[in-house]
């Protein structure tokens, strides 16, 4: 069986790179660009498109994915198949990744909500 997953900066790390890309790009316009000239332009504008994919990972549910793996498990593995598990299973564990931080809010609801439509 093959699955594929996205792999995306967490929502605090986004924060973070979020505003120091913000106070790079002041800093490009208001100090690099006047002293440099073209390479101050063109170093505010790859500082400001590091701001753009933090923000949109930041303020967006699904966010921008930096890389997307593939993982190969073998057929019949209880452990890489959601379908092996009951509904109720799936929506502890769903539960458990909520209460850990490790997903969204907007992701939980969005899991549970194809959990109990599978049902």
């Amino acid at each position: 069986m093959r699955a594929s997953g996205r792999v995306r900066p967490s929502k605090p790390v986004s924060a973070l790179a979020l505003f120091v890309a913000i106070a790079m790009v002041a800093i490009g316009v208001f100090v690099v660009i006047p002293k440099i000239g073209a390479f101050g332009v063109f170093w505010t504008l790859i500082v400001l498109a590091f701001a753009v994919y933090h923000g949109i990972n930041l303020f967006s549910a699904r966010g921008l994915a930096h890389e997307v793996i593939d993982l190969d498990t073998p057929a019949g593995s209880v452990s890489g198949s959601s379908v092996a598990q009951s509904p109720e299973q799936r929506l502890e564990k769903l539960d458990g990744l909520k209460r850990k931080g490790l997903v969204s809010s907007a992701e939980y609801e969005e899991q549970r909500q194809r959990i109990l439509d599978g049902i």
